[in-house]
């Protein structure tokens, strides 16, 4: 019996994958729009990009530092809010306003609820907010195409105003918009790997995408290209994949997912009609982050002889 009895916090049996392999995927993901943004909007992409992610590991490394907390931007969590803050701006966005909303994303919504798996909302989709308020029209505008060299308008603005743009445009990105945004074919090829990679599930997604569709289909008249133009346009399929998909501000159960992404859907819809703003899937996605522990009370599976009379 020299042999001790060791003792651990759960869990006890892992799966082998780590938080930093994960968001190492998250980040090849985005690698297709991120090509496609470029082709479409310019190397000033690129800056973008690198100016979001440098602060946002810039600015978790220093809250760290100053509070004195182990180092974590080794696990990339830092890097890839930064790689979807940036997919969420136009190219044309002041880097110091990048700069701002790196910040905010970090210390405001990340570092000061404790970190990485403590935060209540995602801090790329809550910074995107911010920036749309404190910035307006700065941090929302259209930009050049490779169709036009001049600003166009965004699809979301063409069908509303009864102009319903090339469905192949759309589909690969030739129109206004954000950098990570436009592109359908480059998100859809992420959205691939994570599920091939089992890094998400369909049921957000699919959910959110599906009911934005059916919403637009009726209110478009019975439509399918005008509803098929609204799916792929705006922050949508983005929003959707990448950010409504996040671990910690998600549910955990299947029918909770599939519940978030259809308010999600719903209340996008709402503001896409009947809101002042164009796009409304960060609002959508941020709300419901605020509902997911209620739906993960809702929706989690009892234990059995959970709930029974004490005998």
């Amino acid at each position: 019996m020299n042999e001790k009895l060791k003792l651990s916090v759960s869990p006890h049996i892992h799966s082998g994958r780590s938080t930093q392999r994960i968001m190492l995927d998250v980040l090849i993901a985005l690698l297709p729009a991120t090509v496609a943004g470029t082709i479409i909007f310019g190397l000033r992409s690129l800056l973008v990009i690198a100016v979001c992610m440098a602060s946002c590991v810039l600015f978790e490394m220093l809250f760290n530092l100053i509070v004195k907390k182990e180092q974590t931007v080794s696990d990339l969590s830092a890097a890839v809010t930064g790689f979807l803050l940036a997919l969420n701006l136009p190219a044309t966005v002041e880097i110091w306003q990048c700069v701002i909303g790196s910040l905010f994303a970090i210390v405001v919504v990340k570092c000061l609820f404790g970190g990485i798996g403590c935060n209540v909302v995602n801090p790329a989709i809550t910074a995107r907010v911010f920036m749309l308020i404190a910035f307006g029209s700065m941090a929302t505008s259209a930009f050049p195409t490779v169709v036009d060299t001049v600003a166009g308008a965004t699809p979301l603005v063409e069908v509303h105003g009864g102009r319903t743009p090339a469905l192949i445009d759309v589909f690969l990105g030739l129109t206004g918009g954000t950098i990570g945004e436009t592109c359908a074919l480059a998100l859809l090829i992420g959205f691939v790997y994570l599920l091939v990679r089992r890094v998400i599930t369909w049921h957000i997604p699919v959910s959110l995408v599906g009911c934005v569709f059916v919403f637009s289909f009726f209110m478009e008249g019975f439509n399918v290209i005008d509803a098929l133009v609204l799916v792929m346009s705006g922050g949508l399929l983005i929003g959707a994949i990448f950010m409504a998909t996040d671990y910690v501000t998600s549910p955990a159960t299947a029918w909770g997912k599939i519940i978030f992404g259809v308010g999600a859907g719903l209340i996008t819809c709402l503001i896409r009609y009947f809101g002042t703003y164009p796009e409304g899937v960060s609002f959508a996605i941020l709300f419901m982050n605020i509902l997911t522990p209620y739906i993960d009370s809702w929706t989690r599976h009892k234990v059995f002889g959970e709930g029974g009379a004490a005998k």
